[in-house]
């Protein structure tokens, strides 16, 4: 795995309807019944080199939602052109994309590296692997489950937490939302490509832009270090 993929993405044009989170590169788009999204989806789902890629789609009410991928490391250079065929099929079809409705929510549980038991999350969930570190729903409706490693010399404080990674143009406004709603800013200086936030009990949750809204570095550099929980 490299981050050629998702940088290559990032820095592609044409690709105004998707947004890259975690989970890879993926896109809603709105139509006017679930008639018209399952009409959409197979549309979609005759996009040649769609087939047996990984591809997820999901119906809620009037929107799909396509996700090239299952993990933001996954991306390659040929999902640049599948998501270019999906949006010209998407507007053929009257669909509108909805930058602002998507969403990834990952639960996150960490654990000093002699203590990582990433193997017990999959079986209780009955999830499956995806990396090394993480456990996916294999029908795409829960939560990806991702195990940080803590330095040994590191307090363990809160050992699970939730990261919620929504497109650049929108993560402010949902960052103030959850501090209208009663949330405080725990940690900000990776802002504004993530903030990390507590609820009253100090139970905590990151909201991040990562990586669609980081400045594209060159692919010998490495990804920003997750913040510190």
């Amino acid at each position: 795995m490299s981050e050629q993929g998702w940088h290559g993405f990032l820095a592609a044009e044409d690709l105004d309807d998707w947004v890259v989170l975690h989970g890879g590169a993926t896109a809603v788009f709105r139509v006017g019944s679930v008639g018209e999204a399952a009409r959409l989806a197979a549309a979609i789902a005759a996009v040649p080199g769609l087939e047996g890629s990984g591809t997820l789609l999901t119906m809620a009410d009037a929107r799909l939602t396509v996700r090239l991928s299952r993990d933001l490391w996954q991306l390659e250079p040929r999902h640049v052109e599948l998501a270019r065929a999906v949006s010209a099929v998407a507007k053929s079809h009257g669909a509108v994309a909805e930058r602002g409705s998507v969403q990834e929510v990952q639960f996150a549980i960490s654990a000093k590296p002699d203590a990582v038991d990433i193997d017990f999350w999959r079986a209780v969930l009955g999830y499956a692997p995806m990396a090394d570190d993480n456990a996916v729903d294999p029908l795409g409706h829960g939560s990806t489950v991702w195990m940080q490693e803590l330095d040994e010399a590191k307090q363990l404080r809160h050992a699970m937490h939730l990261d919620v990674s929504v497109a650049r143009e929108h993560v402010e406004s949902r960052l103030a939302a959850a501090l209208a709603a009663g949330g405080r800013i725990v940690d900000d200086s990776s802002a504004p490509s993530a903030w990390i936030l507590a609820d009253r009990s100090g139970n905590k949750v990151c909201i991040a832009a990562w990586p669609d809204g980081a400045t594209p570095r060159s692919p010998d550099e490495s990804a920003p270090p997750a913040a510190d929980r």
